[in-house]
This record gives structure tokens, sequence and C-alpha cells, in this order.
């Protein structure tokens, strides 16, 4: 077998091999693409097994299609594992790459899960919609700051037919008439789209009985579902709840020492769409719950003044 570490960069990859039977080893520095391609397809004529290691990084795709292609075995490595693996204080990309090629060879590598195609090419589904309706949302708000300047003050009934006419009447000086021309075109146009992408999501939603289920859950739609379930991947990778929520980023920062504990925001690590849409959620089923809401506040409160000291460590009066 041929064991591969890759050091990935976006014009570049540095790796060094190993040949586990002969003990040939070798480093190259491969530019993208061409040069990188040409040197695997010429390995895949000597057909023996290859393993290919290289840290989680964006920008590869086209490297995971080509090395499938070819049925190289790939491992994505967790960074951050990695990175405390490094013992040197000095830092190269040979150093990485062997690094990477050390690890593999030693059964340490931190290998993580990998989404297949198909979970990935339905993220993309989300993720374009996502950020259309952030782009709705800006262009609504400077709409709305048009006519509050003319002092229309409508919130949520500006969408109206009423309020759409209101808004259009308003006589405003010519660039100022032109921005509001041009920013009512852009939202004629993303709201059609943002519908058509939600139709598309509910459909998928519904192909999957996990995301059906879900959604029997008071504040979780189709949206907040699929995220969740595409994200979460296969659930026998997760022992608790815990672990799920710190994968989300959603557990607080801890820097804690001696008696004193020390909890800031929370980490903010994994998905920040997954993260997004679950806020939204919580809130929209607090919203729609007041007794819900009542226990979610109560216990925020009692979690805050616990052993006598507030959020951040300070002791609270008493």
């Amino acid at each position: 077998m041929i064991i591969i570490g890759v050091d990935y960069h976006p014009e570049f990859q540095q790796i060094a091999c190993v040949d586990t039977e002969s003990g040939e080893f070798e480093e190259r520095r491969l530019q993208h693409r061409e040069e990188a391609e040409r040197f695997y397809r010429e390995l895949a004529t000597r057909r023996v097994a290859v393993r290919v290691g290289m840290e989680a990084s964006g920008h590869a795709r086209w490297l995971e299609h080509l090395l499938k292609e070819l049925r190289f075995e790939l491992w994505i490595g967790d960074a951050a594992e990695i990175q405390t693996k490094r013992v040197r204080k000095q830092k190269t990309d040979r150093q990485d790459a062997q690094l990477i090629l050390k690890l593999l060879l030693e059964d340490r590598f931190p290998r993580i899960w990998v989404p297949n195609a198909e979970n990935r090419d339905v993220r993309q589904l989300l993720w374009h919609r996502h950020r259309m309706v952030q782009a709705r949302t800006r262009v609504m708000n400077q709409l709305q700051a048009v006519a509050l300047n003319e002092g229309l003050r409508c919130k949520k009934k500006l969408w109206r037919e009423r309020g759409r006419q209101q808004l259009e009447s308003l006589q405003l000086a010519p660039w100022a008439s032109r921005r509001r021309r041009d920013l009512l075109q852009i939202l004629d146009q993303l709201s059609p789209t943002i519908a058509e992408l939600t139709h598309a999501v509910e459909e998928e939603a519904q192909k999957r009985p996990e995301v059906r289920r879900l959604m029997t859950h008071p504040g979780v739609g189709a949206l907040t579902a699929l995220g969740f379930v595409l994200i979460i991947g296969e659930p026998e990778r997760f022992h608790c709840g815990k672990q799920v929520a710190s994968y989300l980023g959603l557990v607080p920062l801890e820097k804690s020492s001696g008696n004193r504990r020390r909890l800031g925001h929370i980490t903010k690590q994994g998905s920040s769409m997954s993260r997004f849409l679950l806020v939204e959620a919580a809130q929209a089923t607090v919203r729609s719950d007041p007794k819900l809401a009542q226990q979610v506040f109560s216990s925020d409160d009692a979690a805050g003044t616990k052993d006598g000291e507030g959020r951040h460590g300070t002791p609270t009066g008493g």
C-alpha cells in the first residue's frame, strides 16, 4: 500500500508518501490542478492500494472527486486535533505533510465523518436559500429606512399591498427615487426565488422519515428539521445530547480553575446555519407557548446565580 500525507493549499499541495512494502519515501510539491491530477493518475496505473490523508479544508472538492474516481481511499482529519499532535515549534508545509503521514502510519490519524455527495448537494440548497433570505432581509431593511426617513412607519404592513403603494407614492429626490426603484426590483426578483427554494426544501423534507418526525416538535419546520438531519448525519457518532450541542457550538466557552468556574459565550463552533435555525426554532416555540417561556427564563435566572456566582464567574450579592 502507498500512504500519502497531504498538506493542502488552494494553489498547491505538499505531499509526503511512502510505499509500505518497499519502504520507498518521496516528497513533492504539486501545483493545482494539472500537475496534481497527473501525479495521481500515474499512481493509479501502478495498480496498488492508495490511502490519502489530509486535514479538513475548503476548496478541495475537485480532489475528492478525483480520488474517488481513481478508487483511492481518502481520510479527512480533524485539523484542530492534528495541530495538537505537533511537537516542534517550527511549522512548514513539508513538516505538516510529514506529520499527517506519520499519524497515518502510526494509526493515530484523527479521522472524521464526511457527508456523502447527496448530503452535500442538499446542503447547497439550504445554504442557497439561507443566503437569498439574508439578501432579501437587507433589501427590506433599506426600504424600511427609506420609508422612515419620509415619516412612513408601517413596520410589517409596509410589505402589504397598501404599504407598497404608500412607499411607491413617496416624493423623493432623483437618486433616492432611483434607489427605491432598484431595491423594489431586487425584492420582486428575490421573493419568487425564495418561494421556489422553500418548496424544494419541503419536498426534500418529505423524502426523509427522520425529518418528518422532527417536524412534529413545536417550532420545528421543514427547514430546521432538514438542516439538523443533514448536519448531524449519523447520530450514532454521538453518545449523548451534550456532544450534539458541543458539535453545533451551542455550549458555553469555559475557562475554569480551582474553585472558580467561568463560563462565557457559546463556542460557535460547527455549522453556523444549523445554529441559526435552532435558535430561531427555539424562539418561535417560546413565543407560541407562554408556559414554556416561563420555564426557560426561570431556569436561565437560576443558572446565572448557581453557587453564588454570576455568568462570568463574579460573585453575586447575598
